[in-house]
């Protein structure tokens, strides 16, 4: 097996997993932003049918499940595994959302990462031949993730400019040994990042460091640079993150380059929906990849594509005890053929 690893984090697929299908699902804000027409389903209803933000959170990530599933052509029966995770606390949104499909469950915990994360481990199991289909799935919430992680929604807590907005949104990607691509080809694991950042206000100069770490670790790894992609997309920096992180990877020697953007400044239009820095949330870089990069490999926009969502690994707990907050960044490499 070690002939499948390049460098220290980094595995290169021996058989590329090809993406089968994948679905989006966004709210009221979501459809009023740029990439609105980039979702399968828009909801005004933040309940989304049902009586707490929390089981519509639940609700929404079964949906977008199910209409993965459909497109692929595949019963619950047919998915080897499906990994997924979210915001909540010991992620409730994907545990109670997946427990009538009756498939085997990892439930993950990346933060706003967790789209990377669920999609890389789908990836390995199938290239290691333990899985023949797998799905990838994340969610989050405006209103359960400030419920949990700040102050609650009624309260009305004036934002600093440095702060973003939770996407309601859920993506699912249903990934599997043979289909049409675009296929993954390469999986570069982050590491834990911390340099010392205690403004949760700010996660965006909180997980940047990671961010610069993973794609350094990755370019190193496959010996490649920036400019050989058609895109490279962090999530969810925002603004002022997707700065600090273009900075350091210029000191490391790494341009990215106009091809370089983040999921957090593409899912809102920051002025006209005062957005402040852009998006966050596990569901804003799951949506962006399957309603606008998987989209735009499939019609021939890109043909080679960094994703490299972030996570910011702190919870209320740590929060409230003063602790900083670590930052993780896991990327992968698609490509429209092999």
């Amino acid at each position: 097996m070690a002939e499948k690893h390049q460098g220290r984090q980094t595995a290169a697929l021996a058989h590329p997993p090809s993406v089968l299908s994948f679905a989006n699902i966004g709210g009221r804000q979501e459809g009023r932003g740029p990439l609105s027409e980039c979702f399968d389903q828009l909801s005004d209803d933040a309940y989304f049918g049902e009586k707490t933000w929390e089981k519509g959170e639940a609700a929404m990530q079964k949906a977008v499940v199910a209409r993965a599933l459909s497109r692929a052509r595949l019963t619950p029966a047919e998915v080897d595994y499906i990994l997924a995770g979210d915001l909540l606390n010991q992620c409730i949104g994907s545990s109670f959302a997946l427990r009538e499909f009756g498939i085997p469950f990892y439930g993950l915990y990346g933060a706003c990462s967790t789209m990377g994360e669920s999609l890389s481990l789908a990836s390995l199991l199938i290239d290691g031949g333990f899985a023949q289909v797998c799905a990838a799935v994340t969610s989050s919430h405006f209103c359960t993730a400030e419920r949990q992680y700040r102050m609650p929604v009624p309260y009305g807590s004036q934002r600093p400019p440095t702060a973003q907005w939770t996407a309601t949104a859920s993506g699912c990607v249903m990934v599997g040994r043979k289909g049409p691509g675009p296929y993954i080809t390469h999986v570069t694991c982050g590491r834990i990042v911390d340099k010392g950042i205690k403004d949760a206000n700010n996660m965006g100069a909180a997980m940047a460091p990671a961010a610069c770490d993973t794609l350094c670790a990755f370019f190193r790894d496959t010996q490649t640079s920036p400019g050989e992609y058609d895109l490279i997309l962090t999530g969810d920096l925002g603004a002022l993150g997707h700065e600090i992180v273009t900075d350091l990877l210029k000191r490391e020697g790494f341009d990215p380059g106009a091809q370089f953007s983040d999921c957090g400044l593409l899912l809102f239009d920051r002025q006209a929906q005062d957005m402040h820095a852009g998006a966050s949330g596990c569901g804003c870089a799951a949506a962006v990849l399957t309603g606008y990069v998987l989209p735009g490999m499939r019609q021939g926009k890109w043909k080679k594509v960094l994703f490299a969502p972030t996570g910011a690994l702190l919870s209320p707990t740590s929060s409230f005890q003063g602790e900083s907050i670590p930052g993780i960044c896991h990327a992968l490499c698609l490509q429209s053929s092999v």
